[in-house]
């Protein structure tokens, strides 16, 4: 993961009102254990993000990563309105936005949809405010199996608006940079917007898709088996075999 960012939960002081599970809106908590606070999801923390923290009144939340210098409020409300802009509006409506990809270093494919998503939501931002519609951007990159587990991941890149993929079906093709990074054949993703394909989405797809979140109500998923695809089994197990010869003499 680029940052290390997610709540620590001093159960000794904690009192289970369950005031951080109501406020975070990004998954981070196991809302089938409330009212106890349980991390289920840290990836899914905001990167820092001090909202259930300001919130809690009992100050029995830390964070891993802080360099902030930030102590537990024990519920300060104004502490909270400032520091937390990402869910101290109880107005708006949330857009979480999942960015998860193999590699933003070498894989042009990933590093181009990267550019395009940030693009997409800087110029709809102004607009969704006027709307009071907010947007939580969560970029996940996914480095082993159990990650790719975690999340059910298909493909890369993947953008998921409110945990539904942008794309209806997955096609994908021959990768040239991630099969460098494994020393293996590899495909990933390809975009389908207006019956042409892309390697990376276009903005126009990505925006479409984003308004559509707001004003079409979503289908709820329905649950499905993952495994492994074949495709992403043979670019973990490139990439371990190669870090492994050139770091070990395991073999």
């Amino acid at each position: 993961m680029a940052k290390l960012w997610y709540p620590v939960i001093d159960y000794l002081k904690c009192e289970e009102c369950g005031s951080c599970l109501k406020k975070c809106t990004h998954g981070v908590y196991d809302q089938s254990k409330a009212p106890s606070p349980v991390v289920i999801n840290p990836d899914g923390c905001i990167d820092h993000c001090h909202g259930c923290g300001n919130l809690c009144p009992q100050g029995a939340i830390t964070y891993v990563g802080d360099d902030t210098g930030w102590n537990p409020p024990n519920g300060n409300k104004q502490d909270f309105e400032e520091s937390c802009a990402c869910c101290s509006s109880t107005d708006k409506k949330q857009l979480n936005v999942d960015f998860l990809f193999l590699d933003l270093n070498t894989c042009e494919r990933c590093m181009a949809t990267d550019d395009t998503l940030n693009e997409a939501v800087d110029e709809l931002s102004p607009i969704l405010n006027t709307l009071g519609v907010n947007i939580a951007l969560n970029k996940i990159n996914i480095v082993s199996p159990e990650m790719a587990e975690q999340f059910q991941f298909i493909s890369s890149p993947t953008i998921r608006i409110n945990g539904k993929d942008i794309c209806i079906e997955v096609k994908e093709n021959n990768c040239k940079d991630c099969g460098d990074l494994c020393g293996d054949d590899v495909a990933c993703r390809v975009f389908v917007y207006d019956g042409k394909e892309y390697n990376q989405p276009p903005k126009a797809m990505i925006m479409n898709e984003l308004l559509k979140a707001i004003y079409i109500p979503q289908q709820t998923s329905t649950e499905t088996i993952y495994s492994l695809p074949e495709n992403l089994e043979k670019f973990f197990n490139g990439k371990a075999a190669s870090s492994c010869e050139g770091n070990c003499s395991c073999s």
